[in-house]
């Protein structure tokens, strides 16, 4: 099996064990989740951060990134512009939202565009290592990357439930590993990077 074929296979199990997750636990996680954030997660006033919209079983950032608000970060979110392409728009309070893709809703193209400090970065697995599986299409790769080529090396945090956690994800030479993983159990924090 290629690392590509492996990657697939627990992708589809951990999702499978996420979606098994009640309705009114993953609320539950997410609360918690917030809360280890808020005693861990630590950022400048004015830093942009980029975080997501539930869809499906994903966790529910809101609670976490109103409270990040609070603490003085600038929110965006991330919105498909084209089958390759995801950019970060400003999320402003009260601003209207549109639908951007996969189900997903984010600020309009009036939304000025913006470089995240930190990334919130979705997934459908992760290792104690730091390394994870996306959901396949490569939207947070290619951002990262573009972002790298910047000279901009924002801070990647994994956002999943303790269920989606495998022995050992299948790295390849261009992943980028994260540097923190948040989940209902807490936050880790990793001293390794590259794949």
């Amino acid at each position: 099996m290629t690392p590509k074929e492996q990657k697939a296979a627990i992708r589809t199990e951990r999702l499978t064990q996420r979606d098994a997750i009640p309705a009114h636990e993953r609320i539950e996680k997410s609360l918690t989740m917030a809360a280890h954030a808020e005693d861990n997660l630590r950022f400048a006033p004015g830093a942009v951060i980029s975080g997501f919209f539930p869809i499906r079983s994903e966790p529910d950032l809101r609670p976490l990134m109103a409270r990040l608000r609070e603490r003085g970060a600038r929110l965006c979110l991330p919105v498909i512009v084209d089958k390759q392409t995801i950019v970060f728009r400003e999320l402003f309070v009260d601003a209207p939202l549109i639908s951007t893709g996969f189900g997903t809703s984010g600020p309009g193209p009036e939304a000025p565009e913006v470089d995240p400090d930190i990334m919130l970065v979705p997934l459908s697995a992760f290792d104690r290592t730091g390394h994870r599986i996306g959901y396949g299409a490569g939207y947070y790769d290619r951002a990262i990357d573009r972002l790298h080529k910047k000279d901009m090396d924002p801070q990647l945090v994994g956002i999943a439930f303790d269920c989606q956690e495998v022995a050992s994800v299948p790295a390849e030479p261009h992943d980028v590993g994260l540097n923190a993983m948040l989940t209902e159990s807490g936050f880790r924090h990793f001293t390794r990077r590259i794949g």
